[in-house]
């Protein structure tokens, strides 16, 4: 079968690693199934997954790709939870949980094999493509905000790095759930999306906001870190699940957390039930995935040059 994977490891130029081709078609295993993949999205993991983290070269090669929605092998349209082993479903109780991808072949194919638990249905108001931009990122943003943060409607949130994935998903959640939410990024076409997505406002990345908010989804990292800090009131919560800019902030503004009593929370994916009320969330709100562009799979790398650059608003999907 056809797929996009990492045939190597290239930390500096990861795209060098990235190949198209025939790979083997998955195997049946018990517990197990096996979905002909529709369309699957683009995350800046399978970026970091050409760079070695998370995958080693002892796995290689490595089809790449965390999301697709496609049709299980009983006529059912579905989509696919990414993290394996949250359970022990499929794979035992004492399995460390990863992502499609560390160890377990992904998406970026024509068929894909997942444990049987990890598929959920379709909504049918959801189309293939803007289905398969929901399990990482969108999931991602979900947790970040209802669960981590814990705001409600009418508290206002900041989103950096406007733009990326989970921050668009954030900004058009955001809106239909009733918040207040405000965007950065350094791009002023960006910005303007922001606003059209449903920010109240989208300054420049680092401009002082009109208010503090009560809380910030932090996924760029060390170049916005000190303003996600210096933008929260007293008692308000920074999440990051992200560092795309670098792990390691200039300063970490120690004085001002534990003075305002701040509190910064981590955020790595969601939970199965987290993206079944995802899925009814966008059933029944009407909000829909931003996706910046469609492409064959054929036409993989032409995607992961444009997440690299930073190009897009929203997801890149790969139709099979």
């Amino acid at each position: 079968m056809f797929a996009a994977y990492a045939a190597r490891i290239d930390r500096d130029q990861p795209l060098n690693g990235l190949e198209l081709g025939e790979r083997p078609a998955p195997e049946n295993r018990p517990g197990w199934t096996t979905v002909n993949v529709k369309a699957a999205s683009l995350n800046h993991h399978d970026l970091w997954s050409l760079r070695g983290v998370g995958l080693g070269e002892e796995s290689l090669p490595m089809i790449l790709g965390c999301d697709a929605a496609g049709i299980d092998s009983d006529g059912n349209e579905v989509v696919l939870h990414s993290v394996i082993g949250e359970t022990g479903h499929g794979v035992g109780p004492r399995e460390r949980r990863s992502i499609l991808t560390e160890k377990y072949q992904g998406t970026f194919a024509e068929q894909v094999t997942v444990p049987a638990w990890n598929v959920l249905p379709k909504p049918k108001e959801l189309s293939f493509e803007e289905a398969a931009c929901l399990p990482t990122a969108w999931l991602t943003a979900y947790r970040m905000l209802f669960t981590n943060a814990g705001v409600r409607p009418g508290d206002s949130v900041l989103v950096q790095g406007a733009g990326g994935g989970v921050a668009t998903a954030a900004i058009a959640l955001g809106k239909a759930a009733g918040l207040r939410v405000f965007a950065t990024s350094r791009d002023e076409a960006k910005r303007k999306r922001a606003l059209e997505l449903g920010a109240v406002e989208a300054v420049e990345s680092g401009a002082r906001l009109p208010q503090r908010v009560d809380a910030v989804i932090e996924t760029v990292g060390a170049a916005t870190w000190s303003h996600s800090v210096k933008s929260l009131k007293p008692g308000g919560t920074l999440v990051i699940s992200g560092a795309t800019s670098g792990p390691n902030p200039p300063a970490t503004e120690l004085n001002r957390i534990f003075f305002l009593e701040l509190k910064v929370v981590g955020s790595t994916m969601g939970s199965k039930d987290e993206l079944e009320d995802l899925l009814s969330f966008c059933t029944a709100t009407g909000v829909r995935p931003v996706v910046d562009e469609v492409l064959p799979l054929d036409r993989a790398r032409e995607g992961f040059v444009k997440m690299a650059g930073g190009e897009l608003f929203g997801k890149v999907v790969l139709s099979v």
